[in-house]
């Protein structure tokens, strides 16, 4: 196994817009290298504390030994889709300070052959964040339709030559299963245009099939839904993401919860509380161009933050 790598990304911009209060009560959801969550305890006093949450074993691991100087925080080994569960059942029944996302996959995951994340890597088709899971990449590749390989592949990939591809596997695994990441890759390339272009030409299909093996973008959808309702009023969230459809997500989410009315349009009569969020990023901040240069996979990340009210 290769020593466990990852860059945080905007790492400083998003714990410092978390206003790190030390008698407060922090989560990280999403904890990889353990890059904010050493920010944020670098804040902390005795009397604050954070939670951090990974399913990923190795991410657990790594940060363990980043982090063994501090004593007040809590590492969870579970899906940051389990965070209000996990909080209440150790008496946490508000987060008071606030909580950052970092939403995307780490460079280990990405770049550990075993781990079947790769184009670039021969391995057996993996892609779960969880190694526990039953359900992998190899499972969409070989049992999905080619209609529903249309379709991840156009939504969570935003690939251009879908139905090109789709049923270029269709076709393959009548003959026998696809196994290998450099099967598929190679295949993908096979089958579409030559365009001339910077990514490989597999590289959205791989995002799509990760996605959906992770259920990622359901999984953010709603888990922020429901942090909005356990942060304490002040708290403030923070979110790291790095593709179109997660920021969509993210910046539907914060604006559907600081609108004045959230009662449906034919309700007569206004009966909702209010607005739950304010917007603190009106536009997203982006990567600094000395933080691109270092760790080009930066380049598509954006943050939005809001603050409970």
């Amino acid at each position: 196994m290769q020593e466990y790598k990852h860059f945080s990304v905007m790492a400083n911009e998003a714990v410092d817009a978390l206003e790190c209060k030390p008698d407060k009560i922090y989560v990280d959801a999403t904890l990889g290298g353990g890059g904010y969550s050493e920010l944020i305890l670098q804040k902390l006093q005795n009397t604050g504390f954070l939670f951090a949450f990974d399913i990923d074993e190795d991410a657990i691991e790594a940060s363990k030994k980043r982090l063994q100087n501090y004593k007040n925080f809590e590492i969870i080994k579970t899906s940051y889709t389990n965070i209000k569960e996990a909080l209440l059942s150790r008496g946490i029944e508000k987060i008071t300070g606030g909580i950052v996302f970092d939403l995307g996959a780490s460079s280990h995951q990405l770049t550990c052959a075993e781990r079947g994340f790769s184009f670039l890597k021969d391995a057996p088709l993996d892609m779960r964040f969880d190694k526990s899971s039953s359900f992998s990449a190899y499972d969409v590749v070989n049992s999905y339709s080619e209609e529903k390989l249309v379709y991840i592949f156009q939504h969570y990939g935003e690939e251009r030559f879908t139905k090109t591809i789709a049923r270029a596997i269709v076709n393959e695994r009548r003959n026998k299963s696809i196994e290998t990441t450099l099967e598929l890759a190679n295949l993908i390339k096979r089958c579409t245009p030559h365009v001339k272009s910077k990514i490989h030409p597999a590289t959205r299909v791989f995002q799509a099939i990760r996605i959906e093996v992770n259920g990622e973008l359901e999984n953010v959808k709603n888990t922020l839904n429901d942090v909005v309702h356990f942060l304490d009023v002040g708290a403030i969230i923070s979110v790291v993401s790095f593709h179109s459809l997660e920021d969509r997500i993210v910046k539907q989410t914060f604006k559907k919860y600081s609108a004045k009315c959230t009662c449906p349009p034919s309700q007569p009569i206004c009966t909702c509380s209010g607005p739950l969020l304010e917007t603190v990023t009106k536009k997203p901040i982006l990567p600094s161009l000395s933080e691109v240069t270092q760790n080009p996979a930066s380049r598509s990340a954006k943050l939005r933050v809001s603050r409970r009210i």
